[in-house]
């Protein structure tokens, strides 16, 4: 019997099978949130809005009409199964699929059309992938000018990034050293510092916990919850530890099938029976 059809008969009655996620998720997905409830999360005052999204890579359409929308110095994580379309979002957002339909709007301006360079740039939307994105052989300092690549001059990125050195001492300390000597958490603090030399509004964070020790996962966390509350960054993650996401933001959606089945506080969320049953491990 293949894995994805186990019995929960054979592995005992707290184990649910892939297959029966599947079918309850379809279930829960069936009507999905109006959309008062979505502009209410975001307080009725939204940095970012997306409407009926339709979206994918090539002819495949992996997102079916997603609505979307959080304020500033707000912040949403999305989760649900792999495959569900999560980080398709994120990429949508910046210009790496294929749009087939809908609107992305950021401040009112339409950025559906928009480069990435053109999104940072002009409205103000930083992506910090998931992936391990340093320069290795470059300074700290190095990778910090690398973020101000679109700035009229290098004097101006090298002033920005005094600005990331001044408030997080912990990279000051390493300014001149090789990227690569740096630990997990350090190698994060530098992307997203990187990605703050733009001074961006809008932050599309990928699995920010990825990789990392758990010593460092609280740390990073705890930055991006000052750049939320402090700096008035708007905030949407892709996180991989769903609970941890929940706990994080206010607002979080679980997409399945590339729709948003639920959206609540994070918090309503994190209580709720099916969402803990499907995807938080119980």
């Amino acid at each position: 019997m293949s894995p994805g059809n186990t019995s929960t008969d054979d592995l005992g009655d707290d184990i649910i099978s892939v297959d029966d996620v599947a079918r309850e998720a379809a279930r829960i997905v069936a009507e999905g949130p109006p959309l008062e409830r979505i502009a209410e999360l975001a307080g009725n005052k939204p940095l970012v809005t997306i409407e009926g999204l339709h979206a994918g890579y090539g002819q495949m359409e992996i997102l079916h009409g997603v609505n979307l929308q959080v304020s500033a110095g707000q912040s949403l994580c999305l989760i649900g199964p792999n495959g569900a379309g999560k980080s398709t979002i994120l990429h949508s957002i910046y210009g790496f699929t294929r749009i087939f339909s809908g609107s992305i709007r950021v401040d009112g301006q339409d950025v559906l059309h928009m480069t990435p360079n053109q999104k940072l740039r002009q409205a103000g939307i930083a992506y910090i992938l998931q992936d391990n994105s340093v320069f290795p052989d470059m300074t700290v300092e190095e990778n910090l000018w690398m973020g101000g690549y679109l700035m009229d001059s290098p004097d101006q990125a090298k002033e920005a990034a005094e600005r990331v050195f001044a408030k997080y001492d912990r990279l000051a300390k390493r300014r001149g050293q090789p990227a690569r000597v740096l630990s997990g958490g350090e190698r994060r603090l530098l992307e997203i510092s990187r990605a703050l030399v733009m001074n961006p509004r809008v932050l599309l964070v990928d699995e920010p916990s990825i990789g990392l020790e758990p010593r460092f996962i609280g740390m990073v966390f705890e930055i991006l919850e000052d750049l939320q509350h402090s700096e008035g960054k708007c905030i949407i993650m892709v996180e991989q530890n769903a609970k941890k996401g929940l706990d994080f933001a206010d607002i979080g959606y679980v997409l399945v099938s590339g729709a948003v089945a639920m959206a609540d506080s994070g918090d309503a969320l994190l209580k709720h029976p099916d969402v803990g049953r499907l995807f938080l491990g119980g």
